[in-house]
């Protein structure tokens, strides 16, 4: 049922170099795969594998000292090729040498015609002892949602407006049957509504023809495909509250699970950014190894290599793994160099990026960003350059001043709890005093967090 058209007009598509067609790009399928508990908030990992023992694909690597239901499936079937500790032996990350012919964990199947008379508790059982649960986040906190939570709403954005991001337009296509199925399965969870948001232009019959759920359209710049963005504007949280959020593409995983029985780690990622010879949409699986994306790929050797998209992924490089929630590799180039009084120096919209003329002279040039900043931080200019970006009804102003101040009272009032660093990542981007005001929101909830 269509309820809702969202006009977006706060916030900026970056014109960057390298975004990735949509094609497939052929990689070499990769040998080793790997879960990272640091993608995980809040969070006490204890290992349940250790160095050469064998796994199946489904098979529970770790769970949380806090919810022990709470399980990590492996992506991969093989063995366990190493356990990377940090300081204080905190898990770092576990690798895994896949076989060449790979089993998986078995579940059994259910009928799509009998998922809707599951009920909550079946379905939650059933994601829980196939590992999972993790797949579902929550707001407050953008945290792994509590299983015994009866959320308000649940949402799904199918609609990726970060820089460099899939066009889910084009990943979803033909996976009508089992994508509708983990729609179904959502649906059990909670009493209220599923929420299916997609662009207003969309061609996607797998978006389109979706039943059950609430079809919200959005159009607009990023953020507006942000989920914490239409949550916002179509059912807001509101205090004492959870809503639950999925991705598109974990939804097919959740529907594969009930309707085939295993565990499909398969998704689709996207390799782009100015650093990349070959950016397109790839095959590849959850924890796959960066350098499968990137061999033979670059066109220099110097780059940051980000997993994620470029505004919230985090560094990584050749030897990482690509993120549990990442379907983006980006690659900016290195660069220390700096123009000499460069503001002076003559240019036009198709010669200097300023996002101005992207607002008012609609210019397509992209241009090839570095990891240059132009500067270093300074004292904030409260010039409304972050409340250019933020479409929410939020000072972001006064709530930095309020998480600086560490004043609960008022960072709760201002909408904190409703917020994620994601929606300020390009108020961080446009910000002339070089603030990362998305790491401050983050400290803001982690404070919220410890305080109960």
């Amino acid at each position: 049922m269509y309820l809702t058209h969202i006009k977006i007009r706060k916030g900026h598509n970056i014109r960057i170099s390298g975004t990735p067609i949509d094609e497939y790009y052929n990689i070499e399928q990769t040998k080793t795969v790997s879960i990272q508990p640091h993608d995980f908030r809040y969070i006490k990992p204890k290992l349940l594998v250790k160095t050469g023992d064998r796994v199946e694909i489904g098979s529970p690597l770790f769970f949380d000292k806090l919810q022990p239901d709470i399980k990590w499936a492996s992506p991969g079937g093989g063995e366990v090729k190493e356990v990377v500790l940090g300081e204080r032996r905190a898990i770092q990350k576990i690798i895994i040498q896949l076989d060449e012919e790979e089993k998986s964990v078995i579940h059994s199947p259910i009928k799509y015609q009998e998922i809707s008379s599951l009920g909550k508790t079946k379905v939650t059982d059933k994601i829980l002892e196939a590992n999972l649960w993790p797949l579902i986040r929550q707001r407050p906190y953008n945290k792994i949602a509590d299983q015994n939570d009866n959320p308000r709403a649940i949402f799904v954005s199918g609609f990726n407006s970060a820089p460099l991001s899939v066009n889910l337009d084009f990943a979803l296509r033909h996976k009508q049957s089992v994508f509708q199925a983990g729609l179904d399965v959502l649906n059990q969870l909670s009493d209220g509504n599923v929420h299916l948001t997609f662009e207003a232009d969309t061609n996607c019959e797998t978006l389109t023809s979706a039943r059950n759920v609430n079809l919200h359209t959005i159009d607009g710049p990023h953020p507006s495909g942000n989920v914490g963005i239409q949550i916002h504007h179509i059912d807001p949280w509101k205090p004492n509250e959870v809503i639950w959020v999925v991705n598109a593409q974990h939804v097919i995983t959740i529907g594969d699970l009930f309707l085939k029985g295993i565990y499909d780690p398969s998704i689709i990622a996207t390799v782009g950014g100015p650093g990349v010879k070959n950016c397109a949409h790839i095959k590849t699986r959850t924890g796959a190894s960066i350098e499968t994306f990137l061999s033979d790929n670059l066109h220099i050797d110097d780059n940051r290599i980000i997993s994620g998209d470029i505004l919230t992924g985090k560094e990584s490089d050749l030897n990482g793994y690509i993120g549990y929630y990442d379907t983006t590799i980006s690659v900016v180039p290195n660069s220390n160099d700096r123009e000499f009084l460069g503001l002076l120096k003559p240019g036009n919209d198709k010669t200097r990026y300023s996002v101005t003329n992207a607002f008012v002279l609609k210019n397509k040039t992209t241009f090839s960003f570095t990891t240059q900043q132009s500067g270093s931080l300074r004292p904030m200019v409260p010039i409304n350059a972050w409340e250019n970006m933020l479409p929410m009804d939020i000072y972001p102003n006064a709530l930095y001043r309020s998480i600086l101040a560490e004043d609960f009272e008022e960072m709760e009032g201002l909408g904190l709890l409703e917020c994620d660093e994601e929606d300020f990542a390009l108020c961080s981007f446009v910000c002339p005093s070089k603030i990362d005001i998305g790491s401050v929101i983050r400290s803001g909830l982690d404070l919220m967090k410890d305080d109960g």
